[in-house]
């Protein structure tokens, strides 16, 4: 991007050369920036201006930029191409990329892409299509560098010529038999620094991990965190290369897994769309279910408190410290559930962890409790002096440690037991986990209070 126009100036600088129909001055302004940051400038820009920018740029770089565009503008430029134009896009495709872009668009859309396609491409598409969604297999392309054992350097180098440019990545070579059966990988380091009469088999690498077409695309993206790999081979149930998944695929799968897990935690229904592109009865239809099991399951908290109109007839200054004893609960079983949630998503925590998991959490719950209460009580004294503070003091003192503890071991507890039950971890925060709570602080509360009171404190 040009240093001396600023990003947030760009629509009105590409609006101004349109105006002024100086197209070549547009080109050179896209040649300067990456496919992303086209894409969202594309974005930024009248929809019916769209097609006519995107003629402008290069062939190449079109088909780059069009794959990091929304699905609706994807549409979009789909229905204003004509045949010729989709065939260029669809050619410059890495099959990983198109089958991306069918599942997006509409069946008369996808129609139009597939009569666009080669039989070749035709036929990985729909391989592809094939696998479960959630799966490696749904995010691997077939455009991989393959290699025999039996070849030279120099007969590796002349293949990954004649059929790198096709290719997603060439950086890692797989070397496979006949029965494409996945003996070992090679680097194009390796192949740089090796002789040219070097056998392949001699420098390749045969402690290989790969991952199976059905297993999950969260635990495959994983993998390459852990690893730092380019690239990951893709195997079927014979140990037969079907294909890769590259890391960019990878931080895709990261990022769709976060954003649903950050819904989720807020107690709204998972959504890939643009905020902003969401229909307002779809935002609300996200989250009003949620809002109704959590509405509906609070007044458990309201029953709770209307069961103990004693304690607050003999004590009505008790109903002051109900928000505080609630808000600590929720804060305390938030703050464990999120750490639990990290460590389960990271595998630094594992179901059979949950002993030990346990054991850390009462002893965190504890040193805060204490803490709390102690603070509670100063505080206590200091604006209570004259509604017997040493009653009040026992009283939210062991009701927030009690609290505290409990909040803190639920908040460890569930999302362990949702990982069991092969549900999301995330599924068991800050919203539920607050609302749960809330009751069990105030049942906590009353009853310490009205046991306190039983043995003649007041």
């Amino acid at each position: 991007m040009p240093e001396n126009i600023n990003i947030d100036d760009m629509p009105e600088v590409i609006a101004g050369y349109l105006n002024e129909r100086n197209f070549g001055s547009i080109r050179e302004l896209f040649e300067s920036m990456e496919p992303a940051d086209i894409a969202q400038l594309l974005g930024e820009i009248d929809d019916s201006r769209l097609p006519i920018l995107f003629r402008i740029l290069p062939k190449e770089l079109a088909a780059e930029t069009f794959v990091e565009m929304d699905s609706d503008e994807q549409e979009l430029l789909i229905n204003a191409f004509n045949d010729r134009e989709l065939k260029d896009v669809i050619d410059e495709l890495f099959v990983d990329d198109a089958v991306d872009l069918i599942e997006e668009m509409p069946a008369n859309v996808v129609k139009r892409i597939l009569r666009h396609t080669d039989p070749e491409t035709r036929s990985a598409i729909n391989e592809i299509l094939r696998y479960p969604k959630d799966s490696a297999g749904s995010i691997m392309t077939t455009e991989y560098v393959s290699l025999r054992p039996d070849m030279t350097v120099s007969d590796a180098f002349d293949r990954i010529r004649r059929t790198g440019v096709d290719k997603e990545t060439i950086y890692t070579c797989y070397v496979i038999a006949g029965n494409r059966k996945l003996l070992g990988l090679v680097s194009v380091r390796e192949l740089l620094l090796s002789d040219y009469n070097t056998i392949v088999s001699d420098i390749m690498e045969t402690n290989i991990i790969s991952v199976e077409t059905t297993e999950d695309r969260e635990d495959v993206a994983n993998k390459f965190d852990k690893y730092d790999f380019i690239s990951l081979p893709v195997v079927d149930k014979e140990n037969r290369l079907v294909g890769i998944v590259t890391f960019d695929d990878a931080i895709d799968v990261l990022r769709e897994e976060h954003s649903e897990d950050i819904q989720k935690m807020s107690a709204v229904s998972p959504s890939d769309e643009n905020y902003f592109k969401t229909p307002v009865w779809k935002h609300a239809k996200n989250r009003i279910v949620w809002l109704l099991l959590l509405m509906l399951s609070a007044t458990v908290t309201g029953t709770i408190i209307n069961n103990y109109q004693a304690a607050f007839t003999a004590a009505p200054i008790l109903v002051g410290f109900i928000p505080m004893l609630m808000g600590t609960g929720g804060n305390c079983g938030s703050q464990s559930s999120t750490m639990i949630i990290r460590g389960l998503a990271l595998g630094e925590i594992r179901p059979k962890d949950i002993a030990k998991v346990l054991f850390t959490e009462v002893r965190v719950a504890l040193i805060s409790g204490v803490t709390l209460a102690l603070v509670n009580c100063v505080r206590i004294f200091i604006m209570y002096k004259g509604d017997d503070p040493l009653f009040l003091s026992v009283t939210t003192g062991l009701s927030l440690v009690g609290i505290v503890v409990l909040a803190q071991c639920l908040g460890a507890l569930l999302p362990v037991l949702a990982k069991l039950c092969r549900l999301d971890p995330a599924l068991m925060a800050q919203p539920l986990i607050t609302t749960i709570m809330d009751a069990f602080s105030c049942f906590i509360f009353f009853n310490i209070a009205l046991l306190i009171m039983s043995r003649g404190f007041v």
